[in-house]
């Protein structure tokens, strides 16, 4: 992932400035004056350069909305959202899944990392994709986490499976520590970052796959609010939606390649000239052009959860109980 890791951020509650500006945002909004939302974001990286190029370059101003982005853990952004406390998040379907399941009210409305970028690594002795048979893989810190979902992902596009195939899946974390964990041999595989495979590869170190050129289903980030805001203040969303769309036209433009990537800098604080390049140039290529979240990327994330027993409800459920496409195709995406 690009950017300073989540773990090396301690957030306990939202801060006096955002819950500021929530109490000043919640009263009734009108379509003759501008919307006021708190968005929270769950990882600092590439991604949300989006939002950040819809605020700096007055995308937000332009479409008569007030945006005010507070950093919150993805599972405390999901109570925020759900408590009332914050009007949009950028999570993954894993935590509207999860809240929808136990009876709440989030609903993924908009697109953003419509797949992962994440290649995975092997040593030397793996030649084939069977030869990951009963060898060990290095896993993010949670089960549920986007690196261990994409895992079974990957494995199930190679036509493998971690309990048929006697695969052991290691909970080691950031992806740092999954490379070391390759590097001294207490690990097989490993699914890192293109910059840290560069790394690995370097090293002697083989690729098998690469989910992002395979084009492997995967939703790993979306825009998420509740079904009851989407009834009460669809404009506030729907101006939200417009100027990221503006965001994403603007970021995706050469000419605009300085000013995103001065703003990229800024707010990733990446300052080795080549690590920013290469964050900006994977995110041009990455963007969705299609503003909705993709159906089947969503489809795969459950379908992982009720298989791995992590939520055994989403089962049960439909992607439209997880998404709502409306506004999305509005402004002119998809939705495949």
């Amino acid at each position: 992932m690009w950017g300073r890791r989540c773990a090396e951020i301690k957030v306990t509650r939202i801060s006096a400035l955002a819950l500021l500006f929530l109490t000043s945002s919640v009263v009734a909004w009108t379509a003759e004056g501008p919307s006021k939302a708190v968005f929270a974001y769950g990882a600092i990286n590439a991604y949300m350069t989006t939002t950040w190029v819809a605020r700096e370059q007055g995308f937000f101003r332009k479409h008569s909305v007030e945006v005010e982005p507070v950093f919150i853990i993805a599972s405390r952004a999901a109570q925020a959202m759900l408590a009332g406390e914050v009007h949009v998040g950028l999570i993954g379907p894993t935590h509207v899944t999860n809240a929808v399941a136990a009876g709440g009210d989030l609903v993924m409305f908009l697109g953003n990392q419509n797949n992962v970028r994440y290649i995975m690594v092997v040593n030397r002795n793996i030649k084939r994709h069977e030869d990951l048979k009963g060898k060990r893989i290095a896993i993010g810190a949670s089960q549920a986490g986007l690196a261990s979902l994409a895992t079974h992902a990957a494995l199930d596009h190679m036509g493998l499976s971690a309990r048929r195939d006697n695969i052991a899946l290691l909970l080691i974390g950031e992806e740092p520590l999954r490379l070391a964990a390759l590097q001294a041999g207490n690990v097989q595989a490993t699914l890192i970052a293109p910059e840290l495979a560069n790394t690995a590869t370097s090293q002697g170190f083989s690729i098998v796959l690469d989910m992002a050129k395979l084009n492997i289903p995967f939703q790993a980030s979306g825009m998420v609010t509740t079904r009851k805001l989407l009834r009460s203040d669809y404009l506030m969303l729907e101006r939200i939606g417009r100027a990221t769309a503006d965001a994403i036209k603007f970021i995706v433009a050469p000419p605009n390649k300085k000013a995103v990537l001065q703003i990229m800098s800024k707010n990733l604080k990446l300052a080795k000239p080549d690590r920013l390049e290469a964050s900006y140039n994977d995110l041009v290529e990455e963007l969705p052009r299609s503003i909705c979240p993709t159906v089947a990327g969503v489809s795969s994330v459950m379908r992982f959860l009720a298989e791995l027993g992590l939520n055994p409800k989403a089962a049960e459920f439909k992607t439209d109980d997880v998404v709502d496409l409306t506004l999305c195709k509005r402004l002119g995406g998809d939705g495949l």
